[in-house]
């Protein structure tokens, strides 16, 4: 049913006057009667119409403060969740359109479900409810065209009545009650609320779906006799299962990642989250459910008031519905479950916006998390525009004075006091996207936030020098890196990219200006860091990466990879380039020697002990099985999963958006066969070698409209035009 959602892709923001349009006879409605914070079972708008006329469309606008499920005649409309998303709602709320003149009858009932969501539901690390408002609201407009060239307008008025459902509460942390047995039966009068729709706009990109569906891989009885499933896969999604029994029989599902060393479900990571779907039963004969308004992060569940029949349960997962465009795998099966670990976090933590955790009370689109794992994203999946709603988020929450917050939307802390890396998303995410996809609407959507965070920086850094504190090299594997360093990298790398930026969409008045900028900051780096450098792998790793080190100083970070007995020592900041940096300086054996690391801290750590997810640190599960109370689905380390693609299997952009292409397979670790894939603008470019006989296989598939540059070992350089193309080549 995926024809009722039509996406609007945006080339602008400023979509306030077509929204006024759209909404034109609908009001803002809610229950007239206030429900207590204490007592919110999920709302039930409904309006009822008969249709006398051959209808020739019939589109439905529709969007809430919470979030909504619609139905026409007991129908879904749409395939969508989690609707109408989540953004800055104050400034941004956005607002979806649904074809739905096949779901029409002679007579007709419309019913809204409104959950409370990110709007008023208890969200963000302080646990609260109403960050945005107390009230749900509801907006609504059918627009009905007939053959005979009449038309009707069935809008969220007066005239609509609402009561409660058997959705006796529904939050995104502690899950959801649904008693089957309560079905709507008192419909009360609605109140027109005050909102205007200058905060309206349509959606950009793909909304949240369903999509794979895990049956148990066991089932068994656990320490305290409780029922035990383990689905095999760590996902963010919710249960659906059947049952019977008698009226008022309730069923609980316990959602965690992981046992504890006693066999017993670990929920110590969920922090406040209660994470719990409970049922009850209307005793009317085998009874399905599965939640509306509310998802988690699990890999086990326990089971509580029946014994599910494991043919009669299952694991749905959910996560916005972008298309897979890249490809990877190996001769090393390690390494292919490294790469699938990171494609699961990714899948969990997409969801409307880019989260942190899936499983615990916080979810936040975190901007360092977001910007360090773009690249690989990137490769993954198609999320230009995915990237493109959530920039236009954290544009919203950007103070007047230029701060960028640490997340978007603004869900902790505040936005009056920048942190490196973590506001520097505001430069680097676009800078990304640009590069990818070859796109420069991203970068003219976002050059006024780009260019007012870099100017606040200039702003607080007398002499050149950003001394703003923050989080630093997040979760280090090693010794932290001194923050102020940092600090200037960031600037130095956000002010470079302003620079090119401004170079592409033709600002010469900016390119002058940053260009003095970066000298600047350049000259108090060197006079105060250059013979100063902190001795961890993360400060030459970015040092390196960002332009301000030599590239000559990756030798010096390979002695302290050494000296670390070849582990890395990296956080957050670090990891991201330290294969990368390495490759590109003549250390290739070295960073291979790195990835295939078993012991902590390593990827492959993880990977050893049963991980189906990337972890938020390095040693959140020991070696004696103790976990730490730390997100066991955190993509960020997945961040370098682009050297998997572009060094590994040798596929690189030589030009924004692959108009050109390298291909430049690093051979390495053992591996004998590598290949990778990318589905471009262009079409698929793929990679693909392997070791026979003492000589190197290369085949490589150029897209029509592109060409590329490719490195075959043993030989010079060759450039090869659209198509198929096999070499042989020498270690």
């Amino acid at each position: 049913m995926k024809k009722y959602f039509l996406v609007i892709t945006l080339s602008v923001f400023c979509c306030n006057c077509f929204a006024q349009a759209v909404f034109k006879n609908a009001s803002w409605i809610s229950p007239a009667s206030e429900v207590e914070v204490s007592d919110r079972p999920c709302l039930v708008f409904k309006k009822s119409f008969t249709v006398r006329k051959s209808v020739v469309s019939a589109v439905l606008f529709v969007t809430a403060h919470g979030l909504y499920e619609a139905r026409i005649n007991g129908k879904k409309v749409g395939d969508a969740f989690f609707t109408p998303g989540y953004t800055a709602y104050g400034k941004r709320l956005q607002y979806q359109r649904y074809d739905v003149r096949s779901m029409l009858s002679a007579s007709n009932t419309v019913l809204v479900t409104v959950g409370d969501g990110w709007w008023r539901g208890r969200f963000g690390n302080a646990g609260k409810p109403d960050n945005y408002g107390k009230d749900a609201f509801l907006l609504l407009q059918l627009d009905i065209s007939y053959a005979d060239g009449t038309s009707e307008c069935i809008a969220s008025d007066g005239s609509w009545t609402s009561s409660t459902g058997p959705i006796r509460s529904s939050g995104l942390y502690d899950g959801e009650t649904y008693d089957a047995s309560v079905v709507p039966s008192v419909w009360r009068a609605v109140k027109i609320g005050g909102f205007g729709k200058d905060n309206l706009v349509p959606t950009m990109g793909e909304p949240v779906r369903k999509h794979e569906v895990f049956k148990p891989v066991k089932v068994w009885a656990g320490p305290g006799g409780e029922q035990l499933v383990d689905f095999g896969q760590n996902l963010a999604g919710w249960v659906k299962f059947r049952v019977r029994g008698k009226k008022g029989d309730t069923v609980r599902i316990y959602h965690g990642e992981a046992l504890d060393r006693n066999g017993a479900l670990f929920r110590g990571n969920l922090r406040t989250a209660k994470a719990t779907d409970t049922y009850i039963l209307s005793g009317k004969g085998v009874e399905t459910f599965e939640p509306h308004f509310t998802y988690h992060g699990f890999r086990y569940i326990a089971v509580a008031g029946a014994k599910l029949v494991p043919a009669d349960v299952e694991a749905v997962a959910l996560y916005t519905d972008l298309k897979l465009t890249g490809t990877f795998s190996c001769s090393n099966p390690k390494l292919n479950q490294l790469q699938h670990n990171i494609l699961w976090s990714m899948k969990s933590n997409f969801f409307d916006i880019p989260t942190d955790c899936p499983q615990r009370s916080e979810r936040l689109g975190w901007t360092e998390d977001a910007d360090v794992f773009c690249a690989t994203a990137s490769y993954l999946m198609d999320v230009k525009d995915f990237y493109g709603k959530w920039l236009a988020d954290l544009a919203a929450e950007q103070n007047v004075n230029g701060c960028v917050p640490a997340t978007a939307p603004l869900m902790w802390g505040d936005n009056t006091k920048g942190i490196a890396g973590w506001s520097d998303a505001a430069t680097f995410t676009p800078w990304t996207i640009y590069q990818r996809y070859g796109d420069t609407a991203v970068l003219s959507r976002q050059y006024a936030s780009m260019k007012a965070w870099v100017d606040h920086v200039t702003s607080v850094s007398p002499g050149h020098l950003w001394k703003a504190g923050g989080f630093g090299d997040w979760y280090p594997a090693g010794p932290a890196t001194d923050i102020g360093y940092l600090d200037q990298c960031y600037w130095y790398r956000s002010t470079w990219i302003m620079l090119e930026t401004a170079k592409i969409l033709g600002h010469p008045d900016d390119v002058k200006k940053y260009s003095d900028l970066l000298a600047a900051i350049k000259t108090t780096f060197d006079q105060t860091y250059l013979d100063h450098i902190p001795e961890t792998q993360t400060a030459y790793v970015v040092g390196i990466a960002f332009g301000l080190l030599p590239k000559s100083k990756a030798a010096k970070l390979a002695e302290l990879v050494k000296a670390n007995n070849h582990h890395l020592a990296t956080g957050f900041m670090g990891t991201p380039y330290l294969l990368q940096v390495l490759s590109e300086n003549g250390y290739t054996d070295l960073a291979y020697r790195l990835l295939l690391q078993e012991d902590t801290p390593s990827w492959l750590y993880m990977v050893d002990r049963g991980a189906t997810t990337m972890w938020e640190k390095w040693d959140a599960v020991k070696p004696d099985g103790a976990i730490d109370a730390i997100s066991l689905n955190h993509y960020a380390f997945g961040s370098i999963g682009h050297w998997l693609y572009e060094n590994i299997a040798g596929i690189r952009p030589a030009a924004p958006g692959y108009g050109k292409i390298i291909f430049r397979p690093e051979m390495g670790g053992g591996l004998t066969w590598a290949k990778g894939s990318y589905l471009s603008a262009h079409g698929l470019i793929r990679s693909e070698w392997q070791l026979k006989a003492g000589k190197i296989l290369l085949d490589v598939e150029v897209p029509a409209g592109t060409s590329a540059e490719v490195f075959v070992p043993g030989q010079k350089p060759v450039n090869a035009g659209p198509g198929k193309h096999h070499y042989t080549g020498r270690l």
